[in-house]
C-alpha cells in the first residue's frame, strides 16, 4: 500500500516534499506500518478520499480519521494516506490521458502544504489535508501558474451566469480557479497561458462537461485592495478579469493575513510593511477596515 523503505524518499521528492520532512516521514513509515491499527486507519482514510469518485461535489474531510492517528503521526498521517491513494489517482489520471507532467505538478501540492505547515508551526505537517483531496480525486489540477477544480455551479452563480447569455443552471459543470502560493508572481502573461492551458486541457480529457465559466473566490478579488494598489498591478489587473458573481458581507481579515503573512493569527500591529500588498493588508485593518472573500466570474471561451 506504501512505498517501502528505499523508495519512499523518492516518492516524496516527486510530490515536492521539503527536503527538511524526508528522514522524519521515511523513519515514522515504520510506525504505520508496525501498527495494525494505524495501517486500518490508512485503509479507511484512502477509501473514504476515494469514495464515489465521479461526485465532484463531495470534498471528503478526513478532520475525524485523522485525529485518531496514533500521537507520533498525528501531524503526518495524511502524507501516508495521499502516497496510498497515489496509485489509484494516477491510474485515473492515465485512464482520461492526461500527461504524467501535469500528474507531476498538480500532485505537488502536498509538498506545498508541508511548506506552508512548516513556516506556520516550524514542524512538519500537512496543513490542509482536505484542500488536498481535490487533487487525489482527479478534481483539481495545476496548469502553469493556475489551478483549476472541476465543480458545479450553485443556485446564485448559476442565476448571474445566466443571465450574461450562458448555458448555466445549478449543477452545471464549471471551473473554481485557484492561486497557489510559492510560484512566483501572478504576471497577466501567465495567468493568459493558465487560462489557455486550461481550454485546451479539460476539452481534451473531461469533453463530457462542456465547462463555459470559470469562478474565484478569493480575498485576493476583494475591490478595496483598488484603493491601495497600482492600477497597473498584477492583482488589480487578475481583478479586472472577473465579473460580479456575489458580493460576501462577512469579514474575513484573517484569509489576506494567513495568505501574505504566513500565520492568520499574527497581531494585526506589529505586521509587516515591506511590500505594497503588505502594506495594504495591514494598513487597511490597522485603520479599522476589514477584508472580505470577493466572488467573481468569467466565460471560459470568452
Amino acid at each position: 500500500m506504501l512505498p517501502d523503505t528505499d523508495d519512499l524518499p523518492e516518492a516524496l521528492l516527486c510530490l515536492a516534499v521539503p527536503h527538511e520532512d524526508i528522514n522524519e516521514l521515511v523513519a515514522l513509515r515504520r510506525t504505520v506500518t508496525g501498527d495494525p491499527g494505524a495501517l486500518g486507519l490508512l485503509e479507511r482514510c484512502v477509501e473514504e478520499l476515494l469514495r464515489d469518485p465521479q461526485d465532484t461535489g463531495r470534498t471528503p474531510d478526513l478532520g475525524d480519521l485523522l485525529a485518531s492517528a496514533p500521537a507520533s503521526l498525528r501531524g503526518v498521517f495524511a502524507v501516508y494516506v495521499f502516497l496510498a491513494a497515489l496509485p489509484h489517482t494516477l491510474a485515473h489520471h492515465r485512464e482520461r490521458g492526461i500527461p504524467a507532467e501535469i500528474s507531476r505538478r498538480t500532485l505537488a501540492d502536498l509538498g506545498r502544504q508541508l511548506a506552508v505547515h512548516r513556516r506556520r508551526h516550524g514542524r512538519a505537517g500537512v496543513q490542509s489535508p482536505r484542500w488536498l483531496a481535490r487533487h487525489f480525486r482527479g478534481e483539481l489540477y495545476q496548469l502553469g501558474r493556475l489551478q483549476f477544480e472541476r465543480a458545479r455551479l450553485g443556485r446564485s452563480s448559476a442565476s448571474v451566469i445566466a443571465a450574461a447569455g450562458l448555458d448555466a443552471a445549478p449543477g452545471t459543470p464549471c471551473l473554481n480557479l485557484h492561486i497557489p502560493d510559492f510560484h512566483g508572481p501572478l504576471t497577466p502573461s501567465a495567468c493568459d497561458r493558465s487560462l489557455a492551458l486550461a481550454r485546451e486541457f479539460f476539452a481534451l480529457h473531461f469533453p463530457e462537461e462542456h465547462v463555459e465559466a470559470v469562478l474565484c473566490h478569493s480575498w485576493l478579488l476583494d475591490p478595496q485592495l483598488k484603493r491601495y494598489l497600482a492600477a497597473r498591478s498584477n492583482i488589480v489587473r487578475f481583478q479586472e478579469r472577473f465579473r460580479l458573481a456575489h458580493e460576501d458581507t462577512e469579514p474575513a481579515d484573517t484569509e489576506p493575513v494567513q495568505f501574505v503573512f504566513g500565520d492568520p493569527g499574527l497581531p494585526v500591529a506589529r505586521l509587516p510593511r515591506r511590500t505594497a500588498v503588505e502594506r495594504a493588508v495591514g494598513d487597511h485593518l490597522r485603520a479599522g477596515g476589514h477584508w472580505y472573500v470577493g466572488h467573481g466570474w468569467f466565460p471560459l471561451h470568452g
